[in-house]
């Protein structure tokens, strides 16, 4: 991860990955964030961000990455009471820049070659947002939605809430509401869509980019 000319560059592997790399070869990171409400562009902030690698189709448990994150701003009881998270928590917690720094060298050492997350757009804006607020500009962060794999791979599904869509494909639930909890559930949701990904005779990171409208979702910010 580097910061240059107001830049911050998320150093992820898809510009040097060959398309044709076949499924179970490629490194992914699993994110999710929790904030203090729904306004990320606006007032409200990060105060969670938790991640975990799947490689070769496996979750990997044992390397997840959690951090708090200081928000500068108390939280309000609507969002203690969803997330469990107090001011009391994050009060000596690294503010959003070092702890998306902390996140970044986690995603580069791991050599992912994307991001993943359930409707990812929520958790790459309010990153996004707490670079802009430091005058710093996103690059590189390229993501993949589960919602647009799940799109792909049954279109008939009409929901949005990430446990129910565990339940309906029968993966494992962890804390919800909560960054790591979320990341692992998310994790192997996309593990099992994956699988029926593959079964459908669909196995490169091509074909994956193209199901997902993946090269949409490189954000240059």
């Amino acid at each position: 991860m580097f910061f240059l000319r107001k830049n911050v560059s998320c150093s992820l592997r898809y510009e040097t990955i060959p398309l044709s790399t076949p499924l179970e070869d490629l490194n992914f990171i699993v994110f999710d964030t929790e904030t203090t409400g729904f306004q990320v562009s606006a007032a409200d902030r990060i105060i969670e961000i938790g991640a975990v690698p799947v490689k070769g189709f496996q979750v990997q448990e044992k390397d997840l990455f959690q951090t708090y994150v200081n928000p500068k701003r108390q939280i309000s009881r609507e969002i203690k009471e969803l997330t469990s998270i107090s001011d009391e928590l994050v009060k000596d917690a690294p503010q959003a820049l070092e702890a998306i720094q902390s996140f970044f060298e986690y995603v580069e050492s791991r050599e992912a070659v994307c991001l993943i997350g359930h409707y990812v757009s929520f958790d790459a804006l309010a990153v996004k947002s707490e670079c802009k607020r430091e005058k710093l500009s996103l690059k590189n962060f390229l993501t993949i939605d589960t919602l647009d794999l799940i799109g792909f791979i049954a279109p008939s599904c009409d929901m949005r809430d990430l446990e129910r869509y565990a339940m309906a494909f029968g993966t494992r639930i962890y804390d919800r509401h909560r960054a790591a909890g979320d990341a692992l559930t998310t994790a192997y949701l996309f593990v099992e869509l994956l699988y029926q990904f593959q079964q459908r005779g669909h196995k490169t990171w091509g074909e994956l980019i193209k199901a997902t409208d993946s090269q949409m979702r490189s954000l240059h910010y």
